[in-house]
């Protein structure tokens, strides 16, 4: 994607012996957009779709059931800052600033909405570039679409959000797909190099996209200055993956984990285990199975009906189902997602999210792995006010 401009932000004054950083790097910055509240899916001082309809039926494999309400954090110690995927039907190229309740809106309670139990969540609409678009392009019906209005949306909305909202709190950067493309243009050129802002960054987390580091390194290629993460108490660095089937692993036209250049590869941190390894994810997925609503989908069969069980929570979460591991094959790296069904046990043996072998199961890229990444956010949000007070 290419980027529209870069903005200057202000840097800490070259006094001797000064330790204290500017705190709005954009003094007086006020958008003309993202001022109105009807421009964000989420702002802490709205009720809106980060707020409600996120209680989960835990499904165990025994086929026991507990209900698990979701509350929102209280006096949440940091912020996060969400930009969503592809997903507006918008008959244009690029999407108007509307939100849909079946497009923007429900997305953003599938990825980050649970993220409230500990942060404040600003989810700003954007004029991303459209599903209509995509379609277009992959049918050979191309549409003339504007990636540079995007990501100076995303720069607008940022501008706003930390000379107005951030107040120098601590904020984690999350995105999927489209979004995560987003997020990684608004980080090279107005965090990566920031010392100011880089000492606010808890962590950024992108997804489903092919983030590059250095072979053998964590840190280089996309960003200069910030690394993977590897430790749950680890700040000012980044999550990234893309997920497949362990049994599916990407072609070699997969459209995610391939390397853009030699010596560089596609990074990939196991939210469950940032240090490595084979780890249970804590998957969210929604109870009508409708990754993404455009699609049809029949509702799954989440427990054997002869257990009388009726589930009517929003969500279900389903322990010990799924697991995942960084892998590398064929130059490709990216999350290995393995499925352990018992036929034997009452509980659904699968789950859904695949499109074609290139895409993986890039529907559910969040969904796999939603409760590890509150768990992560959780963690880095404690270690980085632990810091700040150091400081």
């Amino acid at each position: 994607y290419k980027t529209f401009l870069v903005w200057p932000y202000a840097v800490a004054p070259a006094v001797a012996g000064a330790k204290r950083l500017p705190e709005n790097p954009y003094p007086g910055y006020v958008s003309a957009t993202y001022a109105d509240p009807a421009h964000w899916l989420c702002r802490p001082d709205t009720d809106d779709v980060c707020d409600h309809e996120l209680d989960a039926t835990v499904v165990k494999a025994n086929g026991h059931v507990d209900l698990q309400r979701w509350r929102r954090a209280r006096a949440p110690k940091i912020d996060c800052f969400y930009v969503y995927p592809t997903i507006s039907t918008d008959p244009t190229g690029n999407s108007d600033l509307v939100p849909g309740d079946d497009q923007e809106r429900y997305v953003v309670r599938q990825q980050a909405a649970r993220l409230g139990s500990v942060c404040r969540v600003f989810a700003p609409v954007y004029r991303q570039v459209t599903l209509t678009a995509l379609l277009g392009n992959l049918t050979g019906q191309p549409i003339p679409t504007d990636t540079a209005l995007a990501d100076a949306d995303i720069l607008d909305a940022w501008k706003h959000y930390v000379a107005n909202d951030n107040g120098g709190r601590g904020v984690l950067l999350i995105g999927h797909s489209q979004g995560a493309s987003r997020l990684v243009t608004l980080i090279k050129r107005e965090i990566d190099g920031s010392p100011v802002l880089r000492q606010r960054l808890v962590s950024a987390i992108l997804l489903g996209t092919s983030l590059q580091v250095p072979d053998g390194a964590d840190v280089g290629a996309d960003f200069a200055n910030i690394p993977l993460c590897r430790t749950p108490a680890q700040t000012g660095c980044a999550i990234s993956y893309a997920s497949f089937r362990a049994t599916a692993p990407p072609p070699s036209n997969s459209l995610f984990g391939r390397s853009r250049q030699a010596g560089w590869k596609a990074a990939c941190t196991n939210p469950a285990a940032l240090q490595g390894g084979r780890r249970a994810l804590h998957p969210y997925f929604p109870t009508t199975g409708r990754s993404l609503p455009i699609l049809p989908a029949t509702q799954p069969v989440w427990i054997d009906p002869a257990k009388g069980v009726e589930i009517t929570t929003p969500f279900v979460t389903l322990p010990q189902l799924v697991e995942a591991e960084c892998a590398e094959k064929d130059g490709f790296v990216y999350l290995a997602i393995t499925v352990n069904g018992v036929p034997a046990d009452p509980r659904i043996d699968n789950i859904g999210g695949d499109l074609t072998p290139e895409w993986g199961l890039h529907l559910v890229d969040a969904n796999v792995a939603v409760g590890d990444l509150v768990a992560v956010a959780r963690s880095q949000g404690r270690a980085h006010a632990a810091k700040r007070r150091r400081h």
